[in-house]
């Protein structure tokens, strides 16, 4: 790196009492993103087994895995050295995204091969609409901090939530071309949708890493790397 790029890097630092406020704001909001996402699982799993959809029940996994990630992320910052913890949370942000692809793959070609139609469910159209409304406040304030702190970890969490947004949408279209169409294989299909986005996603949580370059590829390239990032 050029000593320009660096010095930039440095000007960028918060200080100490700033970046204890932003440590406590990550801390604030994923307690919030995984509060939530305890409710969506639970009524996601629960309405996607009633209704047989392999996309409610691969959209209630998301949430698990949302759960997972930012409780990586919330363990992280638990610690007197956040960054320190760095890449552990990073890798448990990986594995969560590749469990999640497996599981809901597999569930999305048993409903293929056997041409299962799911139910309508209004419940699952009402939590889809609802989470597309909620989860892009909480990306987008979690993407903030993350970016003026310098964190990976909360950069990729807050892109696994905004993933889970997406995929409101997909789940969505999914159930209402089902229940308005008969579409039965739109359900699925909305899984295997959530399914590769998790597989992107989880690569790119794997290669990232808690400075240098990586940080600058999560986030679309928009920060320049830092050396001191994990001072």
């Amino acid at each position: 790196m050029s000593k320009s790029l660096a010095a930039a890097g440095t000007a960028r630092t918060p200080d100490a009492a700033r970046r204890a406020v932003l440590r406590r704001r990550i801390r604030w909001v994923v307690t919030a993103t995984i509060a939530y996402n305890v409710v969506e699982a639970v009524v996601a799993l629960t309405a996607g087994r009633l209704a047989s959809s392999s996309a409610l029940l691969g959209f209630g996994l998301d949430s698990v895995v949302e759960v997972l990630s930012a409780a990586a992320v919330a363990w992280q910052f638990a610690a007197p050295d956040p960054e320190a913890r760095e890449r552990t949370a990073m890798r448990v942000i990986a594995f969560s995204f590749f469990g999640l692809a497996l599981v809901v793959t597999v569930e999305a070609a048993r409903a293929l091969l056997t041409a299962s139609a799911p139910e309508h469910s209004t419940v699952g159209i009402v939590l889809a609409a609802v989470s597309l409304l909620v989860m892009p406040g909480f990306s987008w304030f979690e993407r903030r901090t993350g970016l003026e702190l310098g964190s990976a970890s909360a950069v990729a969490d807050s892109r696994q939530t905004l993933i889970c947004a997406s995929l409101s949408a997909v789940l969505l279209v999914g159930l209402v071309l089902n229940s308005a169409l008969g579409w039965w294989w739109a359900d699925p299909i909305a899984a295997l949708l959530i399914a590769a986005f998790a597989v992107r996603e989880g690569m790119e949580a794997w290669e990232g890493d808690a400075c240098g370059t990586p940080l600058a590829e999560l986030i679309g390239g928009e920060d320049e790397p830092r050396d001191d990032c994990c001072d």
